[in-house]
C-alpha cells in the first residue's frame, strides 16, 4: 500500500512557493484583485470598441493605450478614472513578479532543481517546487509511486478480472500536479517537432485521444521521469538515451 508522506522545505516551501501555491489556486487576495482589475479595464475599454487579445500581452497593450495621450480613442473623462486602476494593477503585478524572482534566485544555485529543469515541460518554477517538496525521493520505490503521491495516476476500478482505469486520483499535492499539467500544455504546442521519446509518444497519442487526456497522460510520464533524476543524479538527456 502506498504511503503518503508530507514533505516540507523550511526555506522555500513555507515561504515563496507557499505564497505562489495559494496564488495558483486563485485563493489569495492579490490574484483576485489582479483578475478583477484586468476585467474592469477590459470592460471599460470595450465600451469604446477597444478590444485586445487575451493574456498578459493584451493587457499590456491596453495599459499603454490608456497612458498614451496622443490619440482620441479614449475620451479624457473616461481616461482619468482608468489611471488609478492601472496603478493598482501594476502594483499587484509587481508583488506577484517578486515571488517568481525569488523562486528563480533559489533555483539557479540548486543543482537538483537545475537537473529537473532538463525535463521537457518542467521549468524553473516546477523544478524548484519539486526539489523543495520532495526532499527525499528514495522514500519512493519507483517513479509510479512518486506520480501517485502527486495524484497523477488513474484510479483503478477492477472487477471480473478486468482492469478499468478511470480519472486520475487527484490525491497528493495539487500545486505540483497543476504545475506539471501547465508545463505539458507548452510541450504539446510543439509536439509535431518533438525529438525526445515522451513528447513523440504524446504526439502519436494526440491522433487517437482528446487533448486533455493526452496532457494528463504526459504529465504523469513527466512525474515518473522526475524520480530517476532525483535518485541517480543524472540529467534527462542521459536518462532518455538509455
Amino acid at each position: 500500500m502506498l504511503k503518503y508522506v508530507a514533505f516540507n522545505h523550511p526555506r522555500l516551501n513555507d515561504n515563496v512557493h507557499a505564497a505562489r501555491k495559494d496564488r495558483k489556486r486563485g485563493s489569495t487576495e492579490s490574484n483576485k484583485v489582479r483578475r478583477a482589475l484586468v476585467n474592469a479595464l477590459r470592460g471599460h475599454l470595450a465600451e469604446f470598441g477597444i478590444v485586445t487579445r487575451q493574456g498578459i500581452a493584451g493587457v499590456g497593450m491596453l495599459i499603454a493605450l490608456v497612458g498614451d495621450n496622443d490619440h482620441d480613442l479614449i475620451p479624457p473623462l473616461a481616461r482619468s478614472p482608468l489611471l488609478p486602476l492601472i496603478g493598482q494593477l501594476r502594483e499587484v503585478h509587481e508583488k506577484v513578479s517578486e515571488r517568481d524572482r525569488q523562486i528563480h534566485a533559489w533555483h539557479r544555485p540548486n543543482e537538483l532543481s537545475r537537473r529537473l529543469e532538463t525535463i521537457p515541460g518542467i521549468g524553473p518554477i516546477t523544478a524548484s517546487a519539486m526539489a523543495a517538496t520532495v526532499t527525499d525521493a528514495s522514500l519512493f520505490k519507483s517513479g509510479r509511486q512518486l506520480a501517485a503521491w502527486i495524484g497523477m495516476v488513474p484510479r483503478q476500478n477492477s472487477s471480473g478480472g478486468k482492469d478499468r482505469l478511470g480519472r486520475i486520483s487527484k490525491q497528493g499535492d495539487p500545486y505540483l500536479r497543476r504545475l506539471l499539467v501547465v508545463g505539458v500544455h507548452e510541450v504539446l504546442c510543439f509536439s509535431g517537432k518533438a525529438k525526445v521519446a515522451p513528447t513523440r509518444w504524446a504526439a502519436e497519442l494526440l491522433v487517437k485521444k482528446p487533448y486533455n487526456v493526452v496532457a494528463v497522460a504526459l504529465a504523469n510520464k513527466m512525474a515518473r521521469i522526475v524520480w530517476p533524476l532525483m535518485t541517480t543524479g543524472r540529467r534527462f538527456e542521459a536518462i532518455a538515451a538509455l
